[in-house]
């Protein structure tokens, strides 16, 4: 590791910044992972795109379907591929606590930056802080790497800005990617921002927390590599842009890229965000591939509509 659990903090503080990606797996047609395409990928938002960082194997890589070797096969691709610049944060995310420590122990060994895992699925918990509360001592006492706390609705519940402040004071917690109204963000940045790193995956209110809230990473989701492209990094320049107080300049950047969101959103049908953003990304030239039961392909009419939506959103490429 790059530092001790007791420095996780201070070094999450000052190398856990800018724009980090949450990657898709990309599958071969028969459904095995793509390793030479996530590869293609993987330099490509690193070395095109300067993408600072990338969250491998979450939601959006499937990790559902994917078997603990295949997870832990693409943490290593990840670090071999990320190892001239670039940064990574593997999702040890499920239900089982041995699968959990499992992927975590496996991260920190082949040199990972930091792992994230969600908080678990608890809708038969009454006690449901205290449990959390455990779950996330327990994983902290059985590891030295900086972790980020996940709260969502897919979960069942959300994490309350000060349980998230409570389990921040554990040594090596170091951030959240926090999937929640702006009020409860705003509140923890306020109450923890000295001790957490605060993010949410939304790419529209990104510039926003940046310069209301002073946010210095963006944790993260596919926009970084579905809105952009090696000629057209939009989402970098107005993110330069806020970093360095030029305020007006990034604004008017962000707003440029409305049509490109409206386009990303408005062809994607739904219950198929994993299989719209795969085929976008292959318009786009990167490798995508089909998704893996239980999640739904396109159909020939919707990949139309992509298709038609990309053609006419204003990414250059």
């Amino acid at each position: 590791m790059k530092y001790r659990k007791h420095e996780a903090k201070d070094y999450a503080r000052e190398h856990m910044r800018g724009i980090w990606a949450a990657a898709l797996n990309p599958f071969n047609p028969d459904f095995s992972l793509n390793e030479d395409g996530m590869r293609r990928n993987i330099r490509h938002w690193i070395d095109e795109l300067s993408i600072s960082g990338l969250f491998i194997s979450g939601k959006q890589g499937e990790f559902f379907s994917m078997s603990l070797a295949e997870r832990k096969r693409t943490f290593e691709i990840a670090v071999e591929e990320t190892q001239s610049g670039g940064a990574t944060i593997m999702s040890c995310s499920d239900q089982n606590m041995d699968v959990v420590l499992a992927l975590a122990r496996h991260a920190q060994d082949i040199g990972a930056d930091y792992i994230v895992v969600h908080a678990p699925i608890l809708n038969f918990v009454t006690d449901r802080d205290e449990t959390i509360r455990q779950y996330y001592q327990h994983i902290s006492a059985q590891v030295d790497i900086g972790i980020a706390m996940w709260s969502h609705p897919d979960s069942g519940y959300l994490m309350s800005p000060e349980l998230c402040a409570e389990i921040a004071e554990l040594p090596n917690i170091v951030a959240i990617k926090y999937s929640v109204p702006r009020d409860m963000y705003c509140r923890l940045s306020e109450i923890a921002g000295d001790k957490l790193l605060v993010s949410t995956a939304s790419e529209e209110e990104w510039l926003d927390n940046i310069i209301e809230l002073g946010w210095q990473l963006y944790l993260c989701s596919s926009p970084p590599y579905l809105i952009q492209s090696a000629a057209d990094r939009r989402m970098h320049d107005y993110t330069q842009a806020a970093f360095a107080g030029e305020t007006e300049k990034a604004r008017a950047i962000w707003q440029s890229l409305e049509p490109v969101r409206q386009a990303l959103k408005s062809s994607r049908p739904g219950g198929k965000p994993q299989a719209h953003q795969k085929y976008w990304q292959e318009l786009l030239g990167q490798a995508g591939g089909p998704v893996r039961r239980p999640m739904l392909q396109l159909t020939e009419d919707e990949k139309t509509a992509t298709r038609e939506a990309f053609a006419n959103c204003g990414l250059k490429t």
